[in-house]
């Protein structure tokens, strides 16, 4: 049963997936293994643009009452953080990770002339370009090209989800993009690919390729498997998808897989309408995830091993718009999570009302100094060579 490139391509999904797979997963084999002490990153992405303002609120300041006479989160509603700040009231846990110092928030983080369109701009934060550059690498592929390049077991990265994100894209490696791995595993074990697998003969150059990429697939479906059974969570989540995610990446956390990187989105935070039900659901979802992959990680020794990034591709506009809603800005918040973080709570001032840029918050905060400083601090990086330059670096790890 020889198969042309025409009808391997018309397998289906595992085939599909398998295109998206890194050349170096036969390292998945090896028990390299990620030992307590080293670092691993876990990083969120608020898709759709979350609006930071009613993330993180101004909780003391008459600008953002005035700009939201509807929309805007009183204060005897948010959960206070200090006298100035508060945060979404369905963002309970949030509050207490701050409260014992297992948080950090960064104010007014973006970039120099901002893009509103969420494809352009994602790709920004994704590939750490300039926003009048286009790269087409990720900088966590760069990361994973720069730091073994060459060697028998490099370290690897994971995205819970069915396409791989630009982030993941490095020119050499790639992460590895697996939803469910035992919906993977199932699939893979299925009798038509191992028959195919099985029945391959040399053929044309690109024919082989696909068999040869097909016949790792099914080898890391089944090793990503039975490593993620080695360790099962006792801790119970929450039965959504974020819930869903991060017990997956904590069963994976506390597996032998040599992954440093972690990579899972949550949205859509496109609120123009009906913002209020729609952040509180998402963040209800985020909270109670949260809740349990924190628990998990401590039960299990392992939170201080750990740091959670969310980042979002912009923020909202001041002002509410005329749908209950918001359109699309510019600066944002990030979260930081994490047993070892060196400054915790408000890593720095709250958001200047009194300064805006038509309407839109200023960034005092270049993305890619975040960047730098997870690189080199926390994943023990070449910063500079990853993103092409060398950025200042801060001090919250």
């Amino acid at each position: 049963m020889l198969f042309k490139r025409k009808e391997f391509l018309q397998i289906g999904s595992l085939a599909t997936a398998s295109l998206m797979l890194p050349k170096f997963l036969k390292a998945f084999e090896g028990k390299t293994i990620v030992p307590p002490g080293n670092k691993v990153l876990v990083v969120l992405q608020f898709s759709g643009g979350n609006d930071g303002l009613n993330t993180v609120i101004p909780v003391q300041n008459d600008i953002y009452y005035k700009s939201r006479p509807k929309l805007g989160i009183e204060k005897d509603k948010a959960l206070l953080l200090t006298d100035e700040a508060g945060i979404n009231p369905a963002l309970p846990v949030f509050k207490q990770l701050f409260d014992d110092g297992s948080l950090g928030i960064m104010n007014s983080v973006g970039y120099p002339n901002p893009d509103r369109s969420h494809f352009r701009s994602m790709d920004i934060w994704q590939s750490a370009s300039d926003s009048n550059k286009y790269i087409y690498t990720g900088w966590l592929g760069r990361y994973l090209d720069a730091q073994c390049d060459g060697c028998g077991k490099p370290t690897q990265a994971l995205e819970v989800d069915d396409v791989l994100s630009l982030a993941l894209k490095g020119e050499k490696n790639k992460g590895l993009a697996v939803k469910d791995p035992k919906r993977l595993y199932n699939t893979s074990h299925e009798k038509y690919f191992k028959d195919i697998n099985a029945s391959h003969e040399k053929s044309e150059e690109t024919v082989d390729y696909l068999y040869k990429t097909l016949s790792e697939t099914l080898s890391s479906a089944d090793y990503i498997f039975q490593e993620s059974k080695l360790h099962p969570s006792s801790q119970m989540y929450p039965a959504t998808e974020t819930g869903k995610n991060l017990k997956t990446i904590a069963s994976l956390i506390m597996s032998d897989i040599n992954t440093k990187v972690y990579y899972l989105s949550l949205g859509s935070f496109d609120t123009h309408v009906n913002q209020e039900n729609q952040q509180k659901r998402l963040f209800t979802e985020l909270n109670d995830a949260v809740d349990a992959f924190v628990k998990d990680l401590k039960n299990n020794n392992r939170f201080d091993d750990v740091m959670m990034m969310t980042f979002s591709e912009f923020g909202r506009r001041v002002a509410q718009n005329a749908s209950g809603g918001t359109d699309h800005g510019t600066a944002n918040n990030m979260f930081f999570i994490g047993g070892r973080l060196k400054q915790k709570g408000l890593i720095n001032p709250m958001c200047d009302l009194n300064d805006l840029n038509e309407g839109d918050l200023k960034y005092t905060v270049d993305f890619k100094n975040v960047y730098a400083t997870v690189l080199r601090k926390w994943l023990d990086a070449d910063d500079a060579a990853i993103l092409g330059k060398k950025y200042d670096l801060m001090n919250f790890v």
